[in-house]
Formats: structure tokens, sequence, C-alpha cells
């Protein structure tokens, strides 16, 4: 039986905790699943997943043929990558991670145009909140977008800016009434978004420098989508970059509030593996990334509503001046959360 295949299979049902979820990941039945994972057991003589009716999980030794087995099945499809690079055109699969409102409408049209010019490289897109481990989900690249990044586990390219804006909809003003400086918040209904503010603080730059409140709110949540959902269905107050509310501005569902104090800019890194030798297709589409991020689109500059008059027809972006900002393309090491 082939070792790596018997690895391979223990891996992605370690990763799913399921035998089922993993035969469907690797398109081969559950049977051949549980066969590998059996012969992986008899030949090293350890048991390594403990096996319930709920939930499938790892044993000590399973955790460390785990640890193991990610790195020989790394360094073999380092190997296998450098000897068909060398040979071929680019080609196989590359697994990219991203949160879900930025991954489908701004990171799906870049990767369809990509799919176009490289045929041969299978694009799989996962929609996450962000905190993906790039090992553990079998991720090329992650798509982050955060204010900053912590560690140094893996390399954070730098692409564009990701301004926000403090948004509501008309129906809650009217209901709750209008701030007019920050501190009014903490009389508002604040849809928080647990990941980007845990502790419950918003930060602006105001006028006279920044400032910072603690809010509350009968919702929160680490999707963003959620969040805007229930600002247009009037609940309350809530923060999102630009390139989420941009269309609902435009149409008045929701209103910029407190214009004079700018949310904490974000900004979008991909992160990628710090190991030398990546696979050439995974080098190609991080190229790729940098000629985008070199013109940044109109979200990425500062919210101007008098360059945005409205549509009589289809809805248009609501930032409509373009950044000066250059992004250099020069990778810095930082967080993998």
């Amino acid at each position: 039986m082939d070792r790596l295949t018997c690895l391979q299979m223990f891996a992605e049902v370690a990763r799913s905790s399921s035998f089922t979820t993993a035969a469907t990941r690797l398109a081969v039945s559950r049977a051949s699943v549980t066969k590998h994972v059996a012969w992986l057991e008899r030949s090293l003589g350890a048991q390594l997943l403990k096996r319930t009716t709920k939930q499938v999980g790892l044993t000590d030794a399973g955790l460390r043929v785990l640890e193991n087995g990610l790195l020989l099945l790394e360094r073999y499809e380092e190997m296998g990558a450098d000897v068909r690079d060398a040979n071929a055109e680019p080609r196989g699969v590359i697994r990219v991670g991203t949160p879900p409102s930025f991954g489908t409408h701004h990171l799906l049209p870049l990767l369809t145009t990509f799919a176009t010019r490289y045929p041969d490289i299978q694009v799989s897109l996962a929609l996450d909140d962000g905190r993906s481990n790039l090992v553990a989900e079998g991720l090329d690249v992650s798509v982050r977008i955060s204010s900053s990044l912590e560690d140094a586990s893996h390399v954070a390219m730098p692409l564009v800016k990701a301004p926000q804006l403090l948004v509501a909809a008309p129906a809650y003003l009217r209901r709750a009434g209008t701030p007019r400086t920050v501190q009014d918040l903490a009389r508002h209904n604040c849809l928080v978004h647990t990941l980007k503010s845990p502790t419950h603080h918003w930060s602006f730059t105001g006028p006279s420098g920044d400032v910072s409140i603690r809010v509350k709110g009968t919702l929160c949540s680490n999707f963003g989508e959620a969040l805007q959902q229930a600002a247009l269905q009037g609940h309350g107050m809530s923060i999102h970059p630009v390139y989420m509310v941009a269309a609902d501005l435009e149409a008045g569902r929701l209103v910029s509030v407190l214009p004079a104090y700018v949310p904490a800019q974000l900004d979008v890194f991909a992160i990628y593996s710090s190991r030398r030798n990546l696979p050439n297709r995974v080098q190609i589409f991080l190229q790729y990334l940098k000629e985008w991020a070199r013109t940044p689109p109109d979200w990425a500059a500062p919210y101007q509503p008098e360059a945005a008059p409205r549509s009589k027809g289809r809805s248009r972006p609501a930032a409509r001046a373009r950044s000066s900002h250059t992004v250099d393309p020069a990778p810095a090491v930082a967080s993998r959360s």
C-alpha cells in the first residue's frame, strides 16, 4: 500500500474529523479512506484516531503522526513541484482562503481572469473568517483583512488599503437619532465585529486626533455580512470596509454616520508559507496579486461622497477618487492569525 497516500488520507480525516468529509474532499469512497487509515495504523502499530458514533478525534500517537506526516507530504509536494515546474507549464491546484464578502465580490473576478490566463491551474476558493491556519486547512494563500498582524509564522505581502465607514440605515437614525459626537455612540445599538473589535472598542481619527469608545449592542458576529444585513434592517450601527457598503450608500439603503470621524483603516494582505521553494503556480499567483495591487481599486481610496453622484440607472461604487497609494510589493514577515 502507498504510504504517502495513506498519510494523505489520514491527514484529511484528521483535518475534517470525519471519514465521510475526507472521502468527499479527496474524491474517493469512504471505504477506501477507512482501508488506508486502518493500514497506516497497523503498519505503525498504534491507534491514531478515536472513533465514536458522533466524531473522530486524534490520539496522542495520531497527533505526532499528523505533525510529522504533514511535513513529509509538504516536502514531497515541494520535490514534485520543483520537477514539474522545471519541465512543464504551471499546473495543479491552488487553495486560497478569503473572507466571504471580499472573496465573492472582489477576489472572485481576479480569480476568473487568472484562471483564463493559466487554464492548467485550478483555484479552490475557501470562504472563512480570515483566521484559517494555512497548514491545518491545506491553504496555499490566505487573504487577510486586518489593521495589524502580530507574529512571524508566515509571510504577509501587503496588497491594498481598506478604509472603513460607520454606517446605519435611515430608518434606524429616524428612530434612535443621529449621533453628533463619538461619545454619543455609547447610547446607540452598535453592531460589533468580534474579530476586529474583540473588546468592543471602536477607534476613530477625528478633527482633534484619535478617540476610542467602548460600545455595546444587541448583536455581534465574527462575519461582517451578518452585521451589514442587520444594519440594513435598521437594527443598529456598524463599521464596514468601503468595499462592502459602497453600493448600499449609493442606493441610500445606508448612510455614513459621523463622517468627520474615520474608523481605523484596514489593510489587505496575502499570507503564504515562509518556506523557500514555493510551487511555481503559487509564485505566479502571488505575482498576479502584486500586479493587481499596483493600481488600487476605487474602494481603496478614502470615501468621498461628493465624488459619487447618484446614478439613475445601475448603482455605481460610492468611492470614486483614486488613491495615490502605491503598494510596496516587497513582502514583509507577519502573522497567520
